[in-house]
């Protein structure tokens, strides 16, 4: 996930990361937000953002995502 707006880490990076993962056939998704920094602040890319986030977790984390007691 990667904003285009970030000054902290360049989107080159995380094209150039993707594409290594890719290269080495690690399965991986790019998320771009074009309007955003290094935090995803709108509504709507944030809405975005968390559901990414936890479908990642569900499907990488081992026993999937925290529940709470």
């Amino acid at each position: 996930i990667h904003g285009e707006l970030d000054y902290r880490v360049p989107a080159t990076q995380a094209l150039q990361y993707y594409d290594t993962l890719k290269a080495r056939g690690v399965a991986a998704r790019l998320v771009y937000f074009p309007d955003e920094n290094h935090w995803i602040l709108k509504p709507q890319n944030s809405r975005l953002w968390y559901r990414e986030f936890f479908a990642w977790i569900k499907r990488y984390a081992p026993g999937g995502p925290a529940r709470r007691t």
